[in-house]
Formats: C-alpha cells, sequence, structure tokens
C-alpha cells in the first residue's frame, strides 16, 4: 500500500470509531433516530455540494449513473445510518462497534455475488468461522428482551456496510468523489427530513450534543466519506474495509472513556475473535514458491507513466492497485456509519 494509502486507512481507522460515541450521545438526549441522521445528513450536504458544483458536470453525472448513485445512497446511507442509530438506543457503543467489526467478513461473501470466483480456501473460511464466532459470542447476551431487535438492526447495517463498496467500486469508479458523496448525503437528507421536522426537539439540546451532532456532520460524513471514497479507489473495495479492524477498538476506548463504558471479558473475547476471523478471511491467496522466484529472475517492464490497467495486464500490481477488477477485490474487502 502506498503512503497516501496509509494515511487515508490511518485517517479513516479513527474518524469511522468514534461515530458510535457520537450518535450514543445524541440518542441519549434523547434525539430521534431521524433527526440524528438528518442533522448528520444535512450537514454534509452543505459542506460538500459546494465544491461538487463548483466541479462542473454534476447534472451530467446524475443522469448517466443515477442508478447506482440511487442504490449506494439507500445500502450506504439511508438505510444503515437510521438501524445503526436506532439500534444504539439499547445498545452500548462499544458493541454496536465491535458488531460493525463483522464487517469484512460479510464483504468476502458479498463478493461472490458481484463476480469474484476466487477460490476463499481453508485459511479464509476458518477466517469466516472465526468472526462468526466472534459475533456470537457478543450477541448471545442480549437476544433476550428489546435488544433482539436492536442486534438485527446492527446486522442489516453491517450488510449495508458490506454491500456498498463494491457497488461503488463496480460502478461508480469513474465518478468524482465529491460528485457521489454530496448527492447521496443530499439525498438522504431529503429523506429524513420529514421525520426530524416531527421529532424535532422542544428545547435547544446541550452544547455536548450539539458537539455530537456537529462532529458527525463534519468529521464523520463529509470529511470521512470523502476519504473513504478515495481509499476504495487507492486499496479496493475489500481490503478498504478493513479498515474495521481498526474502528472497533477506538470504539471501545472511547466508549470506557467518555461513557463509562464496561469493558468486559466476553468484549475482550469477542473483539479478538473477531479480528482474527477479518483477518485470516480477506488475506490474499498466498503465492508459491515458484512463482515468487520466477517473478524476481524474470522482471516484467512496464513503461513509465503506464496506467494501473495496464499494469494488471501485464502482471504487475500498480499504486495502490490490488489486482484483478475492482469489482469483488479479489482478495480485499464499504460501508456506515
Amino acid at each position: 500500500m502506498t503512503a497516501r494509502g496509509w494515511f487515508l486507512f490511518s485517517l479513516m481507522g479513527v474518524v469511522w470509531g468514534i461515530p458510535y460515541l457520537m450518535i450514543k450521545v445524541a440518542v441519549d438526549a434523547p434525539l430521534s433516530p431521524s433527526m440524528v441522521v438528518f442533522t448528520r445528513c444535512a450537514l454534509g450536504a452543505v459542506l460538500l455540494l459546494p465544491f461538487a458544483l463548483r466541479q462542473g458536470g454534476l447534472t451530467r453525472t446524475l443522469r448517466a449513473h443515477w442508478r447506482p448513485m440511487l442504490a449506494f445512497a439507500c445500502i450506504e446511507i439511508i438505510g444503515p445510518w437510521f438501524t445503526l442509530t436506532d439500534a444504539e438506543r439499547h445498545l452500548s457503543s462499544s458493541t454496536a462497534g465491535l458488531l460493525i467489526a463483522g464487517v469484512p467478513i460479510v464483504g468476502v461473501l458479498m463478493a461472490r455475488f458481484f463476480g469474484d470466483t476466487e477460490r476463499l480456501g481453508t485459511r479464509r473460511v476458518a477466517g469466516l468461522a472465526l468472526g462468526l464466532s466472534g459475533v456470537t459470542v457478543l450477541t448471545v447476551p442480549h437476544l433476550t428482551g428489546g435488544d433482539a431487535r436492536s442486534l438485527a438492526e446492527v446486522l442489516l447495517t453491517v450488510l449495508g456496510y458490506a454491500t456498498a463498496p463494491l457497488i461503488a467500486a463496480r460502478y461508480l469508479k469513474d465518478v468524482p468523489t465529491l460528485q457521489l458523496t454530496a448527492p447521496c448525503l443530499a439525498l438522504a437528507a431529503l429523506v429524513y427530513a420529514p421525520a426530524a421536522a416531527v421529532t424535532w426537539p422542544s428545547s435547544v439540546p446541550s452544547a455536548h450534543v450539539l458537539a455530537s451532532l456537529a462532529g458527525l456532520g463534519v468529521i464523520c460524513t463529509a470529511v470521512a466519506f470523502v476519504a473513504f471514497l478515495e481509499l476504495i479507489k487507492e486499496v479496493g473495495p475489500t481490503r478498504s474495509t478493513v479498515i474495521t479492524y481498526v474502528n472497533p477498538a477506538v470504539a471501545v476506548a472511547a466508549g470506557a472513556l467518555f461513557l463509562g463504558e464496561d469493558l468486559t471479558v466476553g468484549i475482550g473475547v469477542a473483539f479478538t475473535l473477531i479480528l482474527a476471523g477479518s483477518v485470516l478471511a480477506t488475506a490474499g491467496p498466498g503465492v508459491r514458491r515458484g512463482e515468487r522466484v520466477a517473478a524476481v529472475v524474470v522482471p516484467v517492464p512496464v513503461t513509465e507513466g503506464a496506467t494501473v490497467a495496464e499494469a494488471g495486464a501485464l502482471g504487475v500490481a500498480g499504486p495502490g492497485e490490488t489486482g484483478g477488477s475492482a469489482v469483488a477485490g479479489q482478495g480485499c474487502r464499504g460501508a456506515e456509519g
């Protein structure tokens, strides 16, 4: 991975690790999930739309790509952001963050539906089993009472986050980042505006609640989405979601530090299993010894200025290129938060 890729990866590991804390603060205020999602999307859209319009060609982009853009908006933002926010009314931010760590595992499975024919192999199957074991450890204590619904909402969020990057990589890879992000956020804000208006708080929320909403809109949405879509272009859709290895650690630490959430043995075990499972499940195929030697002995010349696609056709990985088409990520791992 390039230096740019590592920077984007590190940035996303943090900025998508703290939304769980901010969402929890907002829904405990209490603000309605619709209000939280509307505010988050509206702030992000207001910040990004001027830059998208300044690039020019936004109308042309919408006409040419409106179907996959609509699918991306629904699967990455409109659906998952509401289900995650609603779930955090009953689940701790730590639990929500840990469950979202299952995204790379689901991403591997979803990639099969997007054309990835690569054989999973023993290692990746073992990773899937470990990750599912971790999710089981984390969810079993919550299966009684009203928590079962919240768990189902988080699992729907996981499904959306795992699927959306595959859509972006296959159908939207030529769409400028701002011209994808800004219209999707604007659409989501319009969808939730009526419900937000009905549930608008009767008094001004406290300063720390307002700060959480601002952080969600500016840092965790406007900045994060631009960085995430650039990360998809840099390293591919599957590996881009490996940020969820880091997000849960940030979510657990933030929940314990700022909200006093408990760090139980079960959380520790679940985190270890999910992390190990995600690493194994998204690992690329190993290179045989003979192939490695051949690659050294017979280097493939690539002319200066060759594109990533040209380099890939010659069997050489270009900067940030993950091999093969961007569809399934071929050994890599999209969205939300």
